[in-house]
C-alpha cells in the first residue's frame, strides 16, 4: 500500500506496476495531487550544493526529458535553465563550489556575469548583482501533468487508486505492518510506503516512527496576460530575498517565500502576500513590481530540519518505507525516487545510497547534510 496520492505515490505506483508487482493500493485522502504536489511551483533542477541532491535531480530531469515515451504523457517540460542571481561574495563563492560539485557529475552548470544574467533574463537590473548561476538543462513542468501521467500508466497496469480515502490506523505485530485501516475499511498489507507529504509525521506517529515534517504554507500568483508577450527566460531567483518569476501561459508566475510564515496546513491564498514579492523584486527586477496579477494559489512544503528528504526504510518495521520531508524539492526528485522506492520494495540496490537520508539522522549525534540551495 502507498499513502499518498501526490508526485511521489504515483511514481512509486508507476515504478512498482513496470517491474510486475500486482495488488498495489495507493490511498488519497483528497484527489490525486491535491495536497503538496498540486500546487508547488514545478521547477526542475539539478543545481543543488549536495551531491546526493544533484543525483536526484539529475536522474529526474532525464526521466522527465523521456515522459512522453515512459509513462506517456506531456508535461509541459520547458527546460529554460535556472537563473540564481548573486548579491554578495560569500553566494557566489558558495555557488562556484556547488558548480565545481555540479561538473563532476555531469550537470553543466556554470558561473556568468550581471551582464549575462540580464541577456537571458530582460526584466534583471544588474545594480548590486555580484554574479550569477546558470543551469541550462533546468527548467519547469506541469507537476498534475506528471501525476496525472504516472497515474494513468499506473492504473493501466492493475494498480487501484482510492482516493477520497483517509488513513485513520495503522496494524502492526511484532516488527511488522500488518494493515491500515481506512475510511473504507481494513486493507491487509506486505508492504507500506509514506508519501504522505506534510501529513507524513501523522503517519508516523500511527506507527511510533518520527519524520520531522512540519507543514508551511508557500504562496504564488500569476500575472494577466501580457502585451506584447513575455520574453522565454529562465526560472530566475534573486537568491538573497527567495523571489522568483518564470514563463506561465500568457503571462509570469511569481513566488517569494515567506520567512516570517507559521507552521500549520492553512492554504489559504492572501493578495497581501503579493506586496513581499513586489517589495523584493523593485530592486532586482522593476517591471515586475508593477505587473497586475489575476489571482495565485498556496500549497504546502514539507520542511525537515536540514532542508533535506527523508527517504528510507525503517528500522524498526521492516515493511514500512517512507520518502516525504522534500522541503520544496520533491517535484523535481519525483522520478528518481520513485524507482528508489520500487527498489527498496523489491530488495534491490538503488542506484544511489540513500543512507544519509535515513529519518534516523536527526538523532542524537547523527551527521546532517544542510542543502544550500534552497528556495
Amino acid at each position: 500500500m502507498i499513502i499518498g496520492g501526490g508526485v511521489m505515490g504515483a511514481s512509486a505506483a508507476f515504478h512498482l506496476a513496470e517491474a510486475g508487482v500486482s495488488d498495489i493500493v495507493v490511498v488519497e485522502r483528497g484527489d490525486l495531487a491535491c495536497g503538496s504536489s498540486g500546487k508547488p511551483i514545478g521547477g526542475v533542477r539539478a543545481q543543488f550544493s549536495d551531491p546526493l541532491n544533484i543525483e536526484l535531480g539529475s536522474r529526474s530531469l532525464r526521466a522527465y526529458l523521456d515522459f512522453p515515451h515512459r509513462p506517456g504523457a506531456d508535461i509541459r517540460l520547458d527546460t529554460v535553465g535556472y537563473l540564481f542571481l548573486l548579491t554578495t561574495d560569500r553566494q557566489a563563492a558558495d555557488f562556484e563550489a556547488g558548480v565545481r560539485t555540479q561538473n563532476a557529475l555531469d550537470v553543466p552548470t556554470r558561473m556568468i556575469t550581471p551582464d549575462e544574467a540580464r541577456a537571458l533574463c530582460p526584466y534583471v537590473d544588474t545594480d548590486g548583482l555580484v554574479a550569477a548561476a546558470y543551469s541550462p538543462t533546468d527548467g519547469h513542468a506541469r507537476p498534475g501533468l506528471v501525476v496525472r501521467g504516472y497515474a494513468d500508466a499506473a492504473a493501466r497496469a492493475g494498480v487501484t487508486f482510492a482516493t477520497h480515502t483517509t488513513v485513520s490506523g495503522i496494524d502492526t505485530a511484532g516488527d511488522r505492518v500488518t494493515a491500515v485501516h481506512t475510511g473504507r475499511g481494513r486493507i491487509a498489507c506486505s508492504t507500506v510506503i509514506c508519501a504522505a507529504g506534510a501529513w507524513s509525521g501523522q503517519i508516523g506517529d500511527m506507527v511510533g516512527i518520527d519524520l520531522p515534517v512540519r507543514p508551511v504554507r508557500r504562496q504564488l500568483a500569476f500575472t494577466e496576460p501580457l502585451s506584447p508577450p513575455a520574453p522565454r527566460i529562465p526560472f530566475t531567483i534573486d537568491f538573497a530575498s527567495s523571489a522568483y518569476f518564470h514563463n506561465s501561459d500568457d503571462g509570469l508566475l511569481f513566488g517569494l517565500a515567506d520567512p516570517d510564515q507559521p507552521d500549520g496546513f492553512d492554504t489559504t491564498w492572501t493578495p497581501q502576500w503579493l506586496d513581499l514579492f513586489r517589495n523584493a523584486v523593485r530592486r532586482r527586477a522593476p517591471e515586475l513590481a508593477g505587473m497586475k496579477t489575476v489571482g495565485g494559489w498556496a500549497g504546502l512544503y514539507e520542511v525537515t530540519p536540514d532542508h533535506n528528504a527523508l527517504i528510507g526504510r525503517s528500522g524498526e518495521l521492516g515493511n514500512f518505507l517512507y520518502a516525504t520531508g522534500f522541503s520544496g524539492h520533491g517535484f523535481l526528485q519525483g522520478p528518481a525516487v520513485g524507482e528508489i522506492l520500487r527498489d527498496l520494495c523489491l530488495d534491490r540496490e538503488p542506484f544511489v545510497d540513500i543512507s544519509p537520508l535515513s529519518a534516523d539522522r536527526f538523532r542524537a549525534g547523527a551527521e546532517v547534510r544542510p542543502e544550500a540551495h534552497v528556495v
